[in-house]
């Protein structure tokens, strides 16, 4: 199928910013008290949404607690995330085929929209990508379908020829419920037959293979 519009994640699909999530987590379980996880444990957390993150992290279930926490790993953020976060080789060169392409482009990622933007920014890319559907302008977090269809409305495009292409089961999910074509990516902690619980057109090795 020819595909007009490509929607992606961030974390572990454009980017590798595993090792600013991984310093942030273990500075703000240090400061506030909580046991220390493994850098393993840490990344098999990246892409959910953040307070159910932050709650398999520290074990918290209270919503107050978690705003909390929530707010003291953005400041944390605010220091290191951006600068620990980096492109993969393969990203800018998929992106840039898929415009020469007249595709659409999107990023609909459960990571927050102005700190995809600095890495955009940061890349000299922000020109490449159409829509950014972030933490704070989605209506649901992910595996919900809203924010795939919030990108699909802003693109006026259409669902039956958008393929969502991510890393985790998560990603898989989501795509499944917004009734989209999807795609996975193994750049991050999820293996090829893990992807085998939803339906997926393909699973690349990177975005290489994609175009």
């Amino acid at each position: 199928m020819l595909y007009k519009t490509y929607l992606f994640d961030f974390d572990y699909t454009l980017a590798d910013s595993s090792k600013g999530i991984v310093l942030c987590f273990e500075k703000l379980l240090a400061q506030n008290g909580y046991p220390g996880k493994k850098p393993a444990e840490i990344k098999r957390t990246i892409g959910l949404f953040m307070p159910q993150a932050i709650s398999i992290l520290t074990g918290e279930t209270a919503a107050n607690t978690i705003k909390l926490l929530q707010k003291r790993y953005s400041i944390l953020a605010d220091k290191y995330m951006t600068k620990n976060t980096f492109l993969y080789s393969e990203t800018i060169p998929a992106m840039k085929k898929l415009k020469q392409q007249h595709c659409l482009i999107g990023i609909v990622s459960n990571k927050t929209r102005h700190r995809i933007l600095e890495t955009l920014h940061q890349e000299k890319i922000t020109d490449t990508i159409d829509v950014i559907i972030g933490t704070e302008n989605a209506k649901k977090p992910k595996p919900a379908p809203e924010p795939i269809w919030q990108a699909i409305e802003a693109l006026h495009t259409d669902s039956s020829t958008t393929l969502y292409i991510g890393d985790s089961l998560t990603d898989a999910q989501t795509a499944f419920n917004a009734k989209v074509d999807f795609s996975a990516v193994l750049t991050g902690e999820t293996q090829a037959d893990e992807f085998n619980k939803y339906p997926y057109k393909n699973i690349f090795h990177s975005l290489a293979e994609l175009c």
